[in-house]
């Protein structure tokens, strides 16, 4: 790989390497990614939608037709919320969503896939390294964030 390639390239690689793995992860374990979304928010406690939709928003891809946080998502996290009641991952008591024993065994056991992606990711980087690559991007983020506005 050529190392003078910008900043921006290399994000977008990286970015785009990890949601393939990613997505792959998941549906090979029959879930999609709002609904794995959901299930790590259920994962600390019962919750209802509109929770639900404030949680997961800032995960959700804009750019593939995803609408803003207040137009529609409640609609579409029942979707995902009432196949995962029919798979016997959660229950409801039509308020309220709440894992069952089957539904924390798929997180326990998508959490330990998920993390061994993660720890792949970051093999030859120190810690020290991984901190200041966060750091970096975080105060780039801001700094945009400031300028566009």
């Amino acid at each position: 790989m050529d190392t003078q390639q910008p900043i921006s390239y290399w994000v977008k690689l990286v970015d785009r390497i990890i949601d393939e793995l990613f997505a792959t992860t998941l549906e090979e374990h029959g879930i999609t990614r709002r609904q794995w979304q959901l299930l790590t928010v259920l994962s600390k406690g019962a919750a209802g939608v509109e929770l639900l939709d404030i949680e997961i928003a800032p995960f959700l891809d804009r750019a593939n037709g995803a609408v803003p946080p207040t137009q529609g998502l409640h609609t579409t996290s029942l979707e995902s919320l009432n196949e995962l009641v029919e798979s016997e991952w959660l229950t409801t008591d039509g308020a309220l969503f709440e894992l069952t024993d089957r539904g924390r065994v798929v997180v326990d056991r998508l959490t330990v896939v998920i993390a061994a992606g993660r720890q792949k990711a970051t093999e030859g980087v120190t810690p020290e390294q991984y901190e200041t690559t966060v750091t970096v991007l975080e105060t780039m983020a801001k700094n945009l964030t400031v300028q566009s506005q």
